[in-house]
C-alpha cells in the first residue's frame, strides 16, 4: 500500500495511509538518510518495500560538512518562503531559497508576514518582487483567519506545500491558521526581529483543502551545492547577458568586453544583486567540486605559486 512519510526518526518512519497514522521501521540497509518528509513509500503493513520516485526534492548542504547534503522535503509542489515586515526581511537570504526551489522544481511563493504592524508593506513587497522574474509575493497576518482564503490558490487538493524561513517569522502561527491546529509559538526580540524556535522538526499536516503543509524549523543557515541552474533562474537578469560577452571562458571580473559588467556601469544591473549572483555562484562551484576536482585545483594553485615565486627569484637576481 502506500505510505506518505510524515516524520523521518533515527530508526523509524512516521506514515500516513488510507488507514490512518502508523510507524515503520527500517531495515534491509535503509536509514533516515535515505528518507525525507513528504517522500510516498510502498509499505507491506510491517515494512518498507521500497520508496517511489520523487517529484521535487528540497535539500541544502548539511552545516561544515563540505559535501553532505540534508534532505529537507520530497515531493512539494509549493514552497512558501516566509518572512516578515520587518528587520528579518533579507534579500540575500530569500535568493537563496528561491535558488533552492528553482533547483527543486518547485514553485516559490514569498509570504510577508506581520503585514498589519508594518505601516511599509508595500514597500517590502516591491523589494521582494525584483527578486526574481514574475515572483507570486503575498503580504499578510498569519494570525487572521482570511490568511486560508487568501493562500487558497496555493494549497488545492493534493498539492503539498512547504513553509520555510527564520525563526520568529509566523510559520507556526500560519500553520495553526491553515490548519485550525493551535500550535505553540514564541515571542520575538525587539532588537533584531528574531524569534525562538517554536518548531524543532519538520512535520507534516493534512489542509481542509485535501492537500498537506510541512512546516519546517527555522534556519540558521541555509547552504548550497549543486543549485547552479537554480542561481541562473533566479538571477535571469544577469545570466541573459553571459552570452554576449567577449570572452567565452570571462570571469566577469575585471575582463574587456564583459557585458555584465558594462550593465552594471551603465546602471542597467544592480551592483548589490550582482555581487549576491557571483558571490553565490562561487559558493556553488566551491561546494559542488568533487574530490578530484578539489585536488586539482589546488595542484594548479601550486604551480602558480611556484611559477611566481621563480619569476620573483630572477627579478631578484637581476637586480643583483
Amino acid at each position: 500500500m502506500p505510505v506518505h512519510v510524515a516524520g523521518v526518526h533515527r530508526g523509524r518512519l512516521d506514515g500516513l495511509s488510507d488507514s490512518g497514522p502508523f510507524a515503520l521501521p527500517f531495515g534491509g540497509g535503509m536509514n533516515a538518510a535515505d528518507f525525507a518528509i513528504g517522500d510516498w513509500i510502498l509499505s507491506d503493513g510491517a515494512r518498507i518495500v521500497r520508496r517511489l520516485e520523487r517529484k521535487t526534492l528540497l535539500r541544502r548542504s548539511a552545516a561544515g560538512s563540505g559535501q553532505e547534503q540534508q534532505l529537507i522535503a520530497a515531493n512539494v509542489d509549493i514552497l512558501f518562503i516566509v518572512t516578515s515586515c520587518n528587520a528579518d526581511f533579507n534579500p540575500a537570504r530569500l535568493e537563496r531559497y528561491l535558488a533552492l526551489a528553482a533547483e527543486a522544481g518547485t514553485e516559490p511563493v514569498i509570504l510577508l508576514t506581520k503585514a498589519d504592524t508594518s505601516g511599509e508593506a508595500e514597500t517590502y513587497c516591491v523589494k521582494a518582487r525584483k527578486l526574481q522574474r514574475d515572483l507570486a509575493v503575498v503580504a499578510l497576518d498569519a494570525r487572521d483567519p482570511d490568511a486560508a482564503a487568501i493562500l487558497a490558490p496555493w494549497c488545492r487538493a493534493g498539492q503539498t506545500v512547504a513553509l520555510v524561513g527564520s525563526s520568529g517569522v509566523g510559520k507556526t502561527t500560519l500553520t495553526n491558521t491553515l490548519t485550525g491546529m493551535a500550535g505553540a509559538t514564541g515571542p520575538i526580540r525587539e532588537s533584531d526581529a528574531r524569534g525562538r524556535h517554536t518548531t524543532t522538526q519538520r512535520s507534516m499536516h493534512a489542509l481542509a483543502s485535501g492537500g498537506w503543509l510541512i512546516d519546517t524549523p527555522g534556519m540558521r543557515s541555509l547552504g548550497l551545492a549543486g543549485v547552479s541552474d537554480g542561481i541562473d533562474a533566479v538571477f535571469a537578469e544577469v545570466t541573459d547577458l553571459i552570452g554576449q560577452c567577449r570572452f567565452r571562458d570571462c570571469t566577469h571580473q575585471t575582463e574587456p568586453g564583459c557585458a555584465i559588467r558594462l550593465a552594471a556601469a551603465e546602471g542597467r544591473l544592480d551592483e548589490e544583486r550582482l555581487a549576491r549572483w557571483d558571490k553565490l555562484k562561487r559558493e556553488d562551484r566551491f561546494t559542488s567540486e568533487t574530490a578530484a576536482e578539489a585536488r586539482e585545483r589546488h595542484r594548479r594553485f601550486g604551480r602558480q605559486v611556484r611559477k611566481s615565486l621563480t619569476v620573483k627569484a630572477r627579478n631578484d637576481g637581476g637586480k643583483g
